[in-house]
């Protein structure tokens, strides 16, 4: 991992869980919101509000399918995720992520 990005996380990354395998660890990563076309936010559906946004997970923990990240009280579920390099050292990881679901 370069140590710049994890100078970068250490001083700017935000403090989040993963969850996977039964397990629990505390991770630093930046997540935000990707850019769509329609940014008003969460859709009114007869059921309810759905959340249909997608995430950006930026970190130096891998993420995997189906991994959770817990972030300010909110809970997302990997749908991908892939190492970034620089030449051929491992800068970080990005993953993209969906609010998880209450019944999964």
């Amino acid at each position: 991992m370069t140590r710049w990005v994890q100078r970068i996380l250490a001083r700017y990354g935000q403090e989040a869980t993963l969850e996977r395998h039964g397990t629990a660890e505390t991770i630093r990563a930046f997540l935000q919101p990707l850019t769509e076309r329609n940014e008003d936010g969460p859709e009114p559906s007869p059921i309810g509000t759905l959340d249909g946004r997608l995430w950006l997970y930026l970190g130096q923990t891998a993420l995997e399918t189906g991994d959770t990240v817990l972030w300010k009280g909110r809970r997302f579920r990997a749908r991908s995720g892939r190492p970034h390099y620089i030449g051929a050292e491992l800068s970080h990881w990005r993953a993209v992520l969906e609010r998880a679901r209450e019944a999964e």
